[in-house]
C-alpha cells in the first residue's frame, strides 16, 4: 500500500467506493411503481417510442427526465412546485394565467391559426411536458397528489381542443383517444 492509500484508509477514505445503481432513463415498466402498472395498463402509456403517448414524444421524455432530477433534487416538495415551474420555463407565462381560462375553445381555435403563435411549443410541447410531469410522479411514486391534478386536467382537456382543432393532422382521433384514458387514469391515480 503506498504512502497516499495509507493515509486514506486512515481517514476511512481508502475504501473502494461501491458503485450505485444504474438509474433507469425514459419510461420503463419494469421498474415502475405497482400502482402505476395498475392503473395504466394500455401499452401506449408505457411505449418510449409512441409521439402520441405521454413519454413516447422527445418533450414527454424531456419533461420525465427533468421531473426525475427535480424530484432528487426537491425530495419532500410537492408535484405542484415542480408543475409551475415547468409551465413558468416551458410555457413561458405566469403560473396564475395557467388556468380554465386557456381552455376556450375560440382562444386556442385563435392561437392555432397566428402565425405569429406558436402553439406547437406553447400548447403541444407545455401541456405534454405538464402531464409527463405529472404522470411522472405516478409512474415513479404511485400517486399523483391531489392539488396537482386540476392543473394536469388543464393540460389534458387543452391538448384534446387543440387535436379537434388540427383538422388537418390524421392522428388526432388516436391522440384523442389517449388523453380520454389519461383523464381516466388521473381522476383514479
Amino acid at each position: 500500500m503506498g504512502l497516499m492509500s495509507s493515509i486514506l484508509a486512515v481517514f476511512g477514505c481508502g475504501k473502494k467506493a461501491e458503485q450505485p445503481e444504474e438509474e433507469a432513463y425514459g419510461i420503463d415498466i419494469e421498474h415502475s411503481h405497482a400502482r402505476a402498472r395498475e392503473l395504466a395498463q394500455e401499452d401506449f402509456f408505457w411505449d418510449c417510442g409512441n409521439d402520441l403517448a405521454p413519454f413516447g414524444s422527445d418533450e414527454g421524455d424531456t419533461a420525465l427526465a427533468e421531473y426525475r432530477q427535480w424530484r432528487k433534487d426537491n425530495p419532500t416538495k410537492p408535484l405542484k412546485e415542480c408543475l409551475v415551474w415547468t409551465v413558468e420555463s416551458v410555457g413561458e407565462m405566469s403560473f396564475a394565467d395557467y388556468s380554465e381560462s386557456v381552455l376556450k375553445r375560440d382562444l386556442i381555435q385563435k392561437q392555432i391559426a397566428d402565425a405569429g403563435f406558436d402553439d406547437q411549443q406553447y400548447i403541444f410541447t407545455l401541456d405534454i411536458s405538464v402531464i409527463a410531469t405529472g404522470f411522472g410522479q405516478l409512474v415513479d411514486e404511485g400517486k399523483i397528489d391531489a392539488d396537482a391534478k386540476p392543473i394536469i386536467a388543464i393540460a389534458i382537456q387543452r391538448l384534446k381542443i387543440w387535436a379537434e382543432l388540427k383538422s388537418d393532422w390524421e392522428h388526432a382521433c388516436e391522440f384523442i383517444s389517449n388523453l380520454i384514458i389519461l383523464e381516466r387514469i388521473l381522476k383514479e391515480a
